[in-house]
């Protein structure tokens, strides 16, 4: 048994739409029975919008349809309690059911008890945004699922607010204080570590609509933008001002998730990671407060580093909605350059000897032979396949040539052959294509499969070694695993390939990624270089920092949100106590 409802700007008032939706969830809750929409209606019609997938005009929003499962009916499915948390739930948050894996498992199932959103703050959120936010299932689903990510939770946020002003995100913030339901920011959802999900169900914000360039000040070099606006569509901004942003992430990656991950790229390797090149940020802290962090001053020692700690919180501590980025100038010449060796170890030697002969390039990119095949069967070409690096040389011509000829010497001295480089402007963006597009190439290798990425990050005299051991055992695996690196900053990933209905290899998987963690622990490196902790990445934390610092992470994230509301069940072991 099923019923119908709709609010209509042109037929009811807003008081009584308000009236009716609250009558229309109450009656949903009570009979734990899906809605239905009319004929009229396409639900999701916002985040159609957002990902490109048609569904109706530019002008049209979100309307407040719920599908067909309604939040509690799903916790009670899967055996979850509804009730408040009170302060001390950030203290020790015993409450959770947060299945972070062992000695052999790598993926993260968030059991976390449903903060269910009360009656009042929906209708509380609606009298603030309107038509600008949803109950429809197919859109929070959307929102709880990661896109990007083999982590899964069994809750999904109980309703998606699209703010387009940082007062309509202060509202929501202390609204979700006032009833203590949690909140997960959401960007361009490229994170792979479980960072958008929602286990304690909550309010979803999402920060597309917040995409505007605020200022740009060409002389000082800098910008200050909105979180929603993605690194790509930055450059192409800035591109006529002979300025650049040098962050490069995965595409689709917001300003504003780059931020709370502190991400890098493979320009890191000159131009260093985000909190190098954030010079001011204002994010809402959990009681609706608004701070910045800084001036536009290119440098300052006025009290705290406030920036640095948002940076990286992953949306822990506030939610970020505005960011004054540094800038370069866009390369006068740049020289890109290919060469194959016969080891990954090979290929990493020439790495590190390129980066202790103080040559600035500008990236060094390894990928193995793996990965190569995989390009070679995406995109029709003919690399050779073995080992091979990518190296991109910047400055003026002379500087960019001489640069290419110092490396190609310091390759041929390490068994490196088929040293080529290219100057022309189209031939140098065919090869970084390549690389950007690498996961999908190696996802295309194994259609029916899921990627299982790893982020581990060492010091750069120990790469070639933990690339090696990795290696070893990645080739005697039954799973296809390609491998892709940072290889100027010690940074590599591993795009391990697995069947998520076999057991089997889900565990082969996990050893596998378990294994390479380890590995660089063991060599003073990190777990995560560039893609952030969220749910996935935990159950490293201890053994890396050490409870003194886990349980100084804890402190600051319960004095500035002591209702535990921002993001919980990220970043911070849930069973970690003061």
């Amino acid at each position: 048994m099923g019923f119908l409802f709709r609010v209509s700007s042109a037929s009811a008032s807003a008081n009584g739409a308000r009236r009716l939706l609250r009558r229309a969830i109450q009656a949903a809750y009570s009979s734990s029975l899906g809605w239905q929409s009319d004929s009229g209606y396409k639900p999701g019609a916002i985040g159609r919008a957002l990902r490109g997938e048609g569904g109706g005009g530019g002008g049209q929003r979100a309307a407040l349809w719920p599908g067909s499962f309604i939040p509690l009916a799903l916790a009670a499915s899967a055996g979850a309690v509804a009730f408040g948390f009170g302060p001390h739930a950030a203290l020790c948050d015993a409450g959770d059911d947060v299945s972070m894996g062992g000695e052999g498992r790598a993926e993260v199932l968030s059991r976390a008890a449903h903060r269910e959103a009360p009656m009042e703050l929906i209708d509380e959120l609606i009298a603030v945004f309107g038509d600008s936010m949803t109950l429809d299932y197919e859109e929070r689903h959307f929102h709880g699922k990661p896109q990007n990510s083999f982590h899964k939770a069994v809750n999904i946020p109980d309703v998606v607010v699209y703010p387009r002003s940082q007062e309509d995100v202060v509202k929501t913030v202390a609204l979700c204080n006032k009833y203590k339901v949690p909140i997960v920011p959401y960007g361009g959802a490229t994170s792979i570590e479980g960072h958008t999900l929602a286990p304690h169900g909550g309010v979803c914000i999402n920060m597309s609509f917040m995409n505007n360039v605020k200022a740009l000040h060409v002389e000082d070099m800098d910008v200050v933008v909105e979180p929603g606006i993605g690194w790509m569509e930055l450059n192409e901004y800035l591109k006529p001002y002979g300025l650049f942003f040098p962050l490069d992430p995965g595409p689709g990656a917001s300003i504003g998730g780059m931020c709370a991950t502190r991400c890098s790229g493979s320009l890191a390797v000159r131009y260093g990671t985000m909190r190098d090149n954030v010079i001011n940020i204002q994010a809402v802290l959990a009681n609706g407060e608004v701070i910045k962090t800084g001036s536009r001053a290119r440098k300052s020692a006025a009290g705290y580093d406030l920036a640095r700690l948002l940076i990286g919180s992953e949306g822990t501590l506030g939610v970020i909605t505005e960011v004054t980025l540094r800038l370069q100038k866009l390369p006068q010449y740049s020289v890109v350059a290919m060469c194959s060796f016969p080891t990954v170890k090979d290929a990493a030697d020439v790495a590190i000897a390129t980066m202790l002969s103080g040559i600035q390039v500008s990236r060094v990119e390894l990928l193995d032979e793996v990965q190569i095949k995989a390009i070679n069967m995406a995109s029709g070409k003919n690399l050779p396949e073995v080992p091979t690096l990518m190296f991109e040389f910047i400055g003026t011509e002379t500087y960019s040539r001489e640069q290419t000829l110092i490396v190609e010497k310091i390759v041929s001295e390490h068994n490196g052959s088929d040293f080529v480089f290219v100057e022309d402007l189209e031939a140098k963006e065919e090869l970084w294509r390549i690389r950007k597009e690498a996961l999908w190439a190696a996802l295309a290798m194994e259609p029916d499969s899921e990627a299982m990425i790893t982020d581990v990050c060492v010091p750069l005299s120990r790469l070639a070694e933990c690339i090696s051991v990795s290696k070893k055992e990645l080739d005697a695996s039954p799973l296809v695993c390609a491998v892709i690196a940072h290889a100027g900053d010690g940074n590599f990933h591993t795009v391990i390939l697995f069947d998520p209905s076999k057991e089997d290899q889900r565990k082969e998987a996990e050893r596998l990624n378990h294994l390479m963690v380890h590995t660089a622990l063991s060599m003073e490196g990190t777990c995560t270089g560039e893609h952030g902790v969220g749910t996935g990445k935990m159950k490293y934390l201890e053994k890396e920092l050490g409870l003194g610092a886990l349980r100084t992470m804890k402190r600051i994230k319960a004095t500035l949100d002591p209702n535990d509301i921002m993001n919980p069940g990220k970043l911070i072991p849930p069973h970690l106590c003061l």
